[in-house]
């Protein structure tokens, strides 16, 4: 199976580094969010990967034609340009790149991308966003449910440290309690063929009228994920990514 992931966005919440990159491109721990992202498909064996492009999606495709380069320890011949790779750390993914326009919506990215996967089964994310979900049970909830497409549900974390008070006294503090208890769509979806027919264009956002449609149609299944699910929207966010990295026990590291 391949992956889709959505890597054109503008990312205007986390202005502070996307005004000189593209949001799937602010690193984590040194490396790209996107990779993290990719990695842990890899981890679970999915290494066919077809990347929506947008804003500055030329930083994304310098990435990967000189993924090598980026990689590897070089001596570099400046009187004859001769390379010497002393060391290198490559990745066994195939790797598609496509420019789906720099204002094209979330559905119409998809749409744009239609023939790269052939009719078949796919999954598909975002690429800004990490999680420890398990892909093989994902996908095998959308296979029992029969569905067109599933999402991940996912509970969002707090945003803010909580007290709990008993009468007038502060009992205690909890750092970051989970959100209202509500679910939401954490991206990592799979996703059928017929899927692209509910598209209308460009214009489209694949979380509104596609999965109202197919929701309202009996055919959008939800797999419930309890583990870990964090996305980069902030200057914040990327601070807890960091710090979770920075620990050596970054939960969406499976690999």
């Amino acid at each position: 199976m391949k992956a889709i992931i959505l890597a054109g966005g503008l990312g205007t919440r986390i202005s502070e580094e996307t005004t000189v990159r593209p949001k799937p491109m602010v690193e984590i721990g040194g490396r790209p969010i996107l990779w993290h992202i990719m990695k842990g498909f890899a981890q679970q064996g999915v290494t066919e990967f077809v990347l929506c492009l947008g804003y500055k999606g030329f930083a994304i495709k310098e990435y990967f034609l000189n993924f090598y380069a980026h990689n590897s320890d070089v001596t570099v011949d400046l009187s004859n340009s001769d390379v010497t790779v002393h060391r290198t750390a490559s990745e066994p993914w195939r790797v598609t790149l496509v420019d789906t326009g720099d204002t094209t919506m979330t559905g119409g990215r998809l749409k744009r991308v239609r023939d790269y996967v052939a009719g078949e089964t796919f999954y598909a994310t975002y690429g800004d966003g990490v999680s420890d979900v398990d892909l093989g049970a994902l996908l095998a909830h959308h296979r029992a449910a029969g569905a067109s497409a599933t999402l991940t549900a996912v509970k969002p974390p707090g945003r803010f440290g909580a007290i709990e008070i008993h009468g007038s006294l502060v009992e205690r503090f909890r750092e970051k309690p989970d959100g209202d208890g509500g679910w939401i769509n954490g991206g990592f979806f799979v996703l059928e063929p017929e899927v692209f027919d509910v598209i209308a264009g460009d214009e489209t956002h694949f979380e509104r009228e596609p999965l109202e449609r197919l929701a309202a149609e009996g055919r959008l299944a939800a797999y419930r994920h309890e583990g870990f699910w964090h996305p980069l929207d902030t200057v914040r966010d990327k601070t807890i990514l960091e710090e979770h990295w920075a620990s050596g026990e970054a939960p969406w590291r499976t690999w």
